[in-house]
Order: C-alpha cells, then sequence, then structure tokens
C-alpha cells in the first residue's frame, strides 16, 4: 500500500500537480462543479453551429415529464424549488404550485405567481442552455434517453420572469444575457457546466461572449448546486375554506391524473356552446398558426404553448392556467 501511495505522489509531482492531486476532485455529475468556470470554458470543443434541421420539441421526450418519478411533473417541481411563499392546489398532493413569490434571477425583480388562465405566464420555466441551441451544438448525437433529461434537468432549468424568457427565445450567451448584470457570471457558468455535463460545443462568437463576462469575475466556478432556490424557504400548504374545498373536491384531479396527456377539453358546467370558443386577448399571429391537438402541438415541437403565443386555444389548455399542452 505504501508502495502505491508514493508512486501516486510521485506522479503528481513529476506533472506538476500539488500533493493529493491524485486523488481528483472531479465532480461525479460531470459539470465540472467547484471547478474555475473560465479552465472548463478552455475545455469544451469549438465549433460552428450545426443546421436546425430534425429539430422537434419531441425529440428531448415529452415536456416536462416525470423523470424521477416524484408524482409531479418538472414544471411544478421547479416552481416548487425556486418560489418562496408556496402554496399548493387542493388535493394535488404538495405538487402543483397554486402561488408563490419568485425573486427572479434574470431581472433582479420579485414576481408574484398565481396559477391561472392570465397569471401563470408570469412566471416560466427557462432551459438555461435552450434544447434548440443544445440540439445545434451537439445534443442531436446523443441518444433520446439522454436528451430527455437533459430537458429535465434541474441543473439546466430557472423559474424566470415569462418575459425575459420570452426574450430569451433560444439564443446562447452570445446573443442574449439577462438584464441582472450581477447574475450573468452564474448564467454563463452554469450554461458551460450544462454544456460540459452533455458534451456539447460552443462557438467562437458564444465562448468570446462567455470569456467576457467570465473576465469581470475571474474567480467564478462552476455552481454546483441545481438552482437558485432557497431550499429551507418558506414552503406552505393550500388551506381552503370550506365553500372552496367543496369546489375543488369536484373540480380538482389529483396531481398524478393531472398529468396525464388527453386531448380532451375539460366539460365542467356550465357547457361550452359547440362553435368554438374565442380567445382571450387574441394575437393577430395566432390566427395563422393552428394544432388540432396536444399531440400535434409537440411533434411541431411547440409545447408548452403559453396564452399569447401562436397556436394557443382554450380548448387545448386543459386546467385553463395560461399553459396549454403543459
Amino acid at each position: 500500500m505504501t508502495t502505491i501511495l508514493s508512486g501516486l505522489l510521485a506522479a503528481s509531482l513529476l506533472v506538476g500537480l500539488p500533493v493529493g492531486s491524485a486523488f481528483a476532485d472531479e465532480p461525479t455529475d460531470g459539470t465540472g462543479a467547484g471547478q474555475s468556470a473560465t479552465e472548463v470554458l478552455d475545455t469544451l470543443e469549438v465549433k460552428g453551429r450545426a443546421p436546425k434541421t430534425g429539430y422537434k420539441r419531441t425529440q428531448f421526450g415529452k415536456a416536462w415529464a416525470d423523470v424521477d418519478h416524484n408524482g409531479c411533473d418538472t414544471r411544478n417541481d421547479i416552481l416548487n424549488r425556486d418560489l418562496t411563499s408556496v402554496k399548493y392546489k387542493w388535493f394535488t398532493h404538495k405538487c402543483v404550485v397554486k402561488s408563490g413569490t419568485l425573486h427572479d434571477p434574470y431581472t433582479g425583480k420579485d414576481i408574484k405567481f398565481k396559477k391561472g388562465k392570465k397569471t401563470s405566464t408570469a412566471v416560466q420555466i427557462d432551459h438555461v442552455v435552450a434544447l434548440s441551441d443544445a440540439w445545434q451544438k451537439g445534443a442531436q448525437k446523443l441518444s433520446k434517453t439522454k436528451r430527455t433529461e437533459l430537458a429535465n434537468d434541474p441543473y439546466n432549468l430557472l423559474a424566470v420572469q415569462g418575459r425575459a424568457n420570452q426574450k430569451k427565445s433560444d439564443g446562447d450567451a452570445a446573443t442574449w444575457l439577462p438584464s441582472n448584470k450581477s447574475f450573468r457570471c452564474e448564467y454563463a457558468a452554469r450554461q458551460i457546466g450544462v454544456k460540459h455535463k452533455y458534451s456539447l460545443w460552443v462557438t467562437k462568437a458564444e465562448k468570446k461572449a462567455m470569456a467576457k463576462i467570465l473576465s469581470s469575475c475571474p474567480t467564478q466556478t462552476v455552481p454546483d448546486y441545481t438552482g437558485v432556490g432557497n431550499p429551507t424557504a418558506e414552503k406552505t400548504t393550500e388551506e381552503p375554506d370550506q365553500a372552496e374545498q367543496q369546489t375543488e373536491q369536484q373540480t380538482e384531479q389529483p396531481a398524478e391524473q393531472e398529468q396525464q396527456p388527453t386531448e380532451q377539453t375539460q366539460t365542467q358546467s356550465p357547457a361550452p356552446a359547440p362553435t368554438p370558443e374565442p380567445t382571450p386577448a387574441p394575437q393577430p399571429q395566432q390566427q395563422s398558426v393552428y394544432y388540432q391537438n396536444c399531440t400535434a402541438a409537440r411533434e411541431a415541437g411547440a409545447a408548452p404553448i403559453y396564452q399569447g403565443q401562436p397556436g394557443y386555444r382554450s380548448q387545448l389548455d386543459r386546467d385553463h392556467d395560461g399553459v396549454a399542452c403543459e
């Protein structure tokens, strides 16, 4: 045993490493967590953006799949993680987030979240490395299982202001950065961690942008946690009054049932008229995009569809919270 240890020590000294580095601290999650973000950036391959040919949202599995099998979809998992003062919908086993407060990392603002047809879009779940960007930088070479993992990996997901998420779209660090400048270093470092974990490359412009950001924070390391949420933050259970409880007992499904895909609209009384129900405050461009059902929307890579986006229809929004085909 002494001989083996001596050999490792000698090898470390020979290549100029500090004593003890023979027993590497390389993170097992593959992100490079805890290491210099600049150094991990330098390990990423630099290549041009590949064509977007073949990209569909379904290439990354079902949107917001329950990959950790905790009975709650990924979207609600992230809301539960990143929001404080959380309240849950009745009879959803502390799964479906009804309300809470988000300290938005992208804008630095505090946002009140309330689940509802006209309010849910105020807080959206962003892929730090957008799936379209990932597809064009190596993800198309990954297995379907690995792509599904990437799409639902808490390390790559943040609850953020809806408007900021829409402005970002599928941009990389060369085309979009958070307006909250104090978060930019961590944002770039997290993108680097995601790309390192899933063997994705960066373009020259992207690497240059990341390096410029990190030059202002040379001690920035790759984040070693799964989000910006405070795990000790207050979480509360929704306690409806008697009238609310009676109503929700009649209308709410358990979380597990709510997450099952369905192409039927809820038919709560009063019954809708046979003609298509008008969408509140429709956007002109919505009229040119029509998905017969959520399956068609997912195959087109459009799901989930937020109210105000092309293709949104109330018939596809089965829980009427402003997010269709979740």
